[in-house]
């Protein structure tokens, strides 16, 4: 027998049938959308009226995210913005370092082994300015206890001096650019880039948890989907080790498991002709609400790290050029191999210079391995000018803008890492829907919190933290939004034939909301509550999850 859920309006997404009171739902798909009495005609039903006074659309996808959120909030919370964890509490953020230091110190209390590490996430020095952040300052919270703090961006760690002893690098004589130096050339506690930071991750209890999850964080991350409206999200850098299929696989087969999750496999410590024939093997492995068989390449570093990689004329404060990740001829090898193979690509790229480098790469790929389909998405791509989007939807490119920066560090921007003009046209969501590349938009949670709502305020407004307004003519209206973290962000993972909105043959995934977008002024579609979520036809409440 049939569900039909009733709801005050159904936003389909469906330029066919854009408005529905009702919405019948068989086993995991929807078999009808329109008024009761065009559902009837489908066969018996009972009627759920749960959402009476609900407005219901299609379940929120999240293009650039983490699973590694959920286990993150077993560390210390470092971050600058106050922010509710997978179980609703509502944590203070660290508004000068001072602060900072005594919740570390709070935090090592804790801790009952003398020698067990201290990790903490979610810091950006670029908000302080009375001190930096570095291993002295560490040191205040403890000499003999190794501490290890991610950077929000996840590019760069910080360290204090025993863990530098225990990596070995308490010394002199160390000439790499992810280390910086002193006066007396000894590292100052900063690592920037994997490869300055993974060989210590594992000595300030970081190791794994870097780019994997854990059972416990995969169920929290659940939890953050159904509270955002989120019914299918990606983890968007994971090494995908046997271990974490196995448990990943189990987690997400469980009844009442609430999100689809969509691993990509990081490009990092294998060739990419290995990496090409993991890929192989983890597409056959694939189930509904775990979906396998994509790669993930990261170009460059962060901007408001100074890691991305910028073209002329650089950082606007003089800040050194950043960091690559990955070489010109193993980004070619790559992506040749991935077309060759019809394998999905998406490629990090904060500065323009890698958005270049990337353009240039795959327009010379696909001379080799023509393709009409790939779908290769370019994440973040901050930067990115006119002339490269025109490139992008000629090459057949997709694009997720990182809308929340615009919130989060667009001050920033404006002052220090590009200046205002290039800072008014980051995130040019406006110009790629004028150029037709296919657009979504994120969070990159744990970096910002997993919100769509906020997501869609941030590119419909492009609001900073102080209420200016960054690149006004790059608004983009609430229609255009909506379907960003829908239809939009489904189609980057080419699953826009089962997900992003409500039509018959789909998947029953819905976001349940408390208010109409369309209502209310773009200003406050931020605010909108979220009640919860349905899931494959099963109900999730976010205040019970």
């Amino acid at each position: 027998m049939n569900t039909v859920f009733q709801a005050k309006k159904i936003l389909t997404m469906n330029p066919s049938n854009p408005k529905a009171t009702h919405v019948a739902v068989s086993e995991d798909r929807i078999i009808a959308v329109g008024s009761l009495e065009d559902i009837v005609a489908w066969g018996p039903y009972n009627l759920n009226e749960t959402f009476l006074e609900k407005v219901i659309m299609p379940g929120f996808v999240e293009g650039h995210s983490h699973s590694m959120e959920g286990t993150f909030w077993k560390k210390t919370y470092c971050g600058y913005f106050d922010r509710k964890d997978p179980n609703g509490k509502l944590w203070e953020g660290s508004k000068t370092l001072t602060s900072l230091v005594e919740r570390l110190k709070e935090e090592e209390k804790k801790i009952l082994e003398p020698e067990a590490p201290l990790s903490g996430w979610g810091v950006d020095p670029i908000y302080f300015v009375e001190e930096k952040i570095n291993r002295q300052l560490l040191d205040k919270v403890s000499k003999t206890r190794p501490i290890g703090i991610l950077n929000a961006s996840g590019h760069i760690m910080y360290v204090n001096t025993k863990a530098l002893e225990l990596g070995g690098l308490a010394r002199s004589g160390i000439n790499h650019p992810g280390i910086p130096l002193d006066d007396k050339g000894l590292p100052v506690g900063e690592l920037r880039g994997p490869e300055a930071m993974v060989p210590l991750s594992i000595h300030v209890g970081l190791g794994k948890d870097l780019l994997n999850t854990d059972e416990d964080g995969v169920r929290g991350f659940a939890k953050l989907c159904v509270r955002a409206g989120v019914t299918t999200a990606t983890d968007l850098a994971n090494l995908l080790s046997d271990e974490t299929i196995e448990m990943m696989n189990r987690v997400t087969s469980e009844a009442k498991f609430p999100a689809r999750i969509v691993p990509l496999r990081l490009f990092q410590g294998v060739t990419p002709l290995d990496l090409v024939g993991h890929i192989k093997k983890l597409k056959e492995m694939s189930t509904d609400l775990l979906r396998l068989g994509r790669i993930k390449v990261v170009v460059d570093g962060s901007i408001q790290g100074f890691t991305a990689r910028l073209k002329w004329p650089g950082y606007f404060n003089g800040s050194p050029q950043g960091l690559w990740y990955v070489s010109p001829d193993q980004l070619r090898e790559v992506i040749e191999l991935t077309l060759k193979e019809n394998i999905q690509i998406h490629t990090h790229t904060n500065g323009d210079q890698a958005t270049e480098l990337v353009l240039d790469t795959l327009e010379n790929a696909l001379l080799k391995y023509p393709s009409n389909d790939h779908r290769f998405t370019l994440q973040h791509c901050q930067l990115a000018n006119s002339s490269q989007f025109r490139r992008m939807k000629k090459l057949g490119l997709c694009v997720n803008l990182f809308a929340n920066h615009l919130y989060y560090w667009g001050e920033e921007h404006y002052r220090k890492t590009v200046g205002p003009e290039r800072a008014e046209r980051m995130n040019s969501c406006k110009t790629a829907l004028d150029n037709n590349v296919p657009l979504a938009i994120h969070s990159d949670a744990p970096v910002t919190p997993l919100g769509p709502l906020f997501t869609a305020w941030c590119a419909i407004n492009r609001q900073t933290i102080s209420g200016r307004i960054l690149g006004e003519s790059e608004r983009i209206s609430i229609d255009q939004a909506l379907r960003a973290i829908t239809l939009g962000a489904a189609y980057t993972l080419k699953l826009d034939s089962e997900i992003g909105s409500i039509e018959v043959g789909k998947k029953a995934d819905f976001a349940v909301l408390e208010d109409d977008p369309y209502d209310i002024s773009p200003e406050k579609i931020k605010d909108i509550k979220v009640w919860g979520t349905v899931q494959n036809g099963r109900i999730f409440s976010a205040e019970n999850i």
